[in-house]
């Protein structure tokens, strides 16, 4: 092991204190400060700030060439109140790291605690921690900012743990693994009316109510295939809260979920030609947009195959598992640029869900993470100087 029990205890530190200070999508910026105050004495060759938002990349160069491996941790938290009564619980009301990024950047930076002992001897290292993952648009704004060709890799790694599998076994599979998915937010007008007289005007009640059933009957969720589609209603209002007026505008939202990109767009045009449909019979204005936006995530038989060779070396189980997860991940846009892989780490199967209010990620995976990642840099970058 790599990692001394000194290393692990910062690291467990550093992982508690990031859990006390959550912060949700876009609004990273003291977890970003406290990533680079953690990295900093480890001198990594360059720490970039500010990519995509609020994103840190810290960047590990070799004597000499080589390939650029890119691994990825998320620094957002969630709005969700803490329950667990913890010593290190979340100090900011209604948020917090429901997810385990918290634990995902303790991984990372278990990494840099190797990378920075053991000097490559070629090649190049780039620790991304990413902004705003849990709205799908953190990846994006990575890629997007120019300064992301400087460190443009030859390979993505990434994980996440995941309750339910047994702890520190691991599932790993090529192909889709995570699935693509977005919000659609539906916004139907009518005309307000007096209470009294309420068929002087036009309520969009019935249409909600047809569209509540309609879009729940929607989904094909047997099989966790290419024909897999789902459709959640997550939230719906009608006019205002008061007794007096019959309302006149509602909203309708909904998540659409399918196992493959190309499946997405054919499920939003089934979703937009029923609410159509719905909107004109009710004589309603409509207007739909679309936010939260994911791709599929698609693992490179390459990149899979490092990670699997890094896993027995480190005698850690692995197999399919439950793959490919309903849940979305934008970890997936990163195979645009070069081969790519995630793995599920287990958490174990008592750890609460994920974005459960109780959910605390497991502090003994920090040590089983980041030893994974260390042994593929070993393997693909040869041994340390």
């Amino acid at each position: 092991m790599f990692l001394t029990e000194g290393d692990i205890g910062d690291l467990v530190r550093f992982r508690h204190d990031l859990h006390r200070h959550p912060e949700i999508s876009g609004e990273e910026h003291e977890t970003a400060g406290r990533v680079v105050s953690f990295l900093t004495p480890l001198k990594p060759d360059r720490i970039m700030t500010g990519l995509g938002g609020t994103g840190v990349a810290a960047v590990f160069e070799g004597k000499g060439s080589g390939p650029t491996l890119l691994f990825r941790c998320e620094l957002d938290a969630l709005p969700i109140a803490e329950t667990r009564d913890i010593a290190h619980k979340s100090l900011v009301a209604g948020k917090g790291h429901m997810c385990g990024h918290d634990g995902h950047m303790a991984i990372m930076a278990g990494l840099a605690h190797g990378l920075s002992r053991e000097r490559l001897r070629r090649g190049r290292v780039v620790l991304l921690f990413q902004p705003a993952e849990e709205t799908g648009a953190g990846a994006a704004a990575v890629l997007d900012d120019p300064r992301f060709a400087e460190i443009r890799p030859d390979f993505s790694f990434s994980l996440h743990n995941s309750p339910g599998l047994a702890f520190g076994e691991v599932a790993l599979a090529e192909g889709p693994v995570n699935c693509a998915s977005r919000g659609i937010r539906i916004r139907l007008t009518g005309r307000t009316a007096h209470a009294s007289t309420p068929r002087s005007g036009k309520s969009p009640m019935g249409a909600v109510a047809a569209l509540m059933t309609a879009l729940a009957a929607m989904s094909v969720d047997g099989a966790r295939d290419e024909s897999l589609s789902m459709v959640t209603v997550t939230h719906a209002s009608l006019g205002e809260p008061t007794f007096g007026v019959a309302p006149g505008t509602a909203e309708v939202w909904a998540t659409l979920r399918t196992l493959i990109d190309d499946r997405m767009e054919h499920l939003c045009n089934e979703v937009e030609a029923l609410v159509k449909q719905v909107a004109t019979a009710e004589g309603l204005g409509l207007s739909i947009d679309y936010s939260d936006i994911f791709s599929h995530c698609e693992n490179s038989p390459e990149a899979v195959a490092r990670l699997a060779e890094a896993l027995e070396q480190q005698g850690i189980a692995f197999g399919r598992g439950n793959l490919p997860m309903l849940g979305s991940e934008d970890f997936g846009r990163f195979r645009a640029v070069a081969p790519s892989a995630m793995f599920l780490l287990g958490a174990g199967p008592n750890c609460p869900a994920l974005h459960s209010p109780d959910y605390d990620f497991p502090d003994g995976l920090i040590g089983i993470g980041a030893g994974v990642f260390m042994r593929v840099v070993q393997n693909m970058l040869g041994d340390a100087a």
